[in-house]
C-alpha cells in the first residue's frame, strides 16, 4: 500500500466554492491523496472535476468503481463509494445501497475506519444542508483520525458542520482559510 496520508472531504450546499478554495491552495509538492464527496448530480460532476483540474497543481479526476487510489492525486467521487484495502492497495468500491445523499459522506468516512490503522487520515466536513458525514467523522475520530469541520462563520450553510460539532464537540472548527492551512501542514 503506497498511500501514507489520506484526506477525506465531504460537502453539500455551498461546497463547490469552498472546494475550489482548497484546490487552489494545494502546492505542487503536496504529498497526500484527497477524496472528495460533494453532493451533486453525476451529470455535473464531470465538468466540476475538469474545472478543479484546471486550477490545481496536482491531478484531479473522477473516481471509478474498482479504481486503485494513487498517491498525490485528488479524486472526486462520481457515486457513493467505499474505500477498501485489497491486495495491499486501496480501491474505490461503488455502493449499490440506496442512500439519502450521493455521493455519500458517511459511507466514505465509515469505510475509512477499516484502513486508518495503516494510513494517516484527516476528514473534513464542509458547508452543507443535513447531517451527512457526522457519524462517519465521529467514527473516524474514535479511531484516531484528525477531524475538522468548517466553522459557522465560514460555512455557506452550517448544517453538516453543525451536526459534526453536536456529535463531537472536540472536533476542530476552522474557517475555510484555516482548513486550507491545515491541509498544507498535513
Amino acid at each position: 500500500m503506497e498511500i501514507k496520508k489520506l484526506i477525506l472531504i465531504g460537502a453539500s450546499t455551498g461546497g463547490p466554492g469552498q472546494i475550489q478554495k482548497i484546490i487552489r491552495s494545494i502546492k505542487k509538492d503536496f504529498d497526500a491523496t484527497i477524496v472528495i464527496a460533494q453532493h451533486m448530480q453525476s451529470g455535473y460532476l464531470q465538468s466540476f472535476t475538469k474545472q478543479l483540474n484546471n486550477n490545481c497543481a496536482i491531478k484531479v479526476e473522477l473516481s471509478n468503481d474498482k479504481q486503485i487510489i494513487q498517491e498525490r492525486k485528488i479524486y472526486i467521487l462520481l457515486d457513493s463509494c467505499e474505500i477498501v484495502e485489497r491486495n495491499n492497495e486501496i480501491i474505490f468500491c461503488k455502493s449499490n445501497e440506496v442512500l439519502n445523499y450521493s455521493p455519500n459522506v458517511n459511507l466514505l468516512f465509515n469505510s475509512a475506519t477499516k484502513i486508518n490503522k495503516s494510513i494517516k487520515i484527516m476528514c473534513i466536513v464542509l458547508t452543507g444542508i443535513g447531517d451527512d458525514g457526522a457519524i462517519g467523522a465521529f467514527n473516524l475520530a474514535k479511531n484516531g483520525a484528525v477531524c475538522i469541520n468548517e466553522s459557522e462563520d465560514s460555512s455557506i450553510v452550517y448544517g453538516m458542520p453543525k451536526a459534526v460539532h453536536e456529535l463531537n464537540p472536540k472536533a476542530s472548527q476552522l474557517s475555510i482559510d484555516e482548513i486550507c492551512e491545515e491541509i498544507g501542514k498535513f
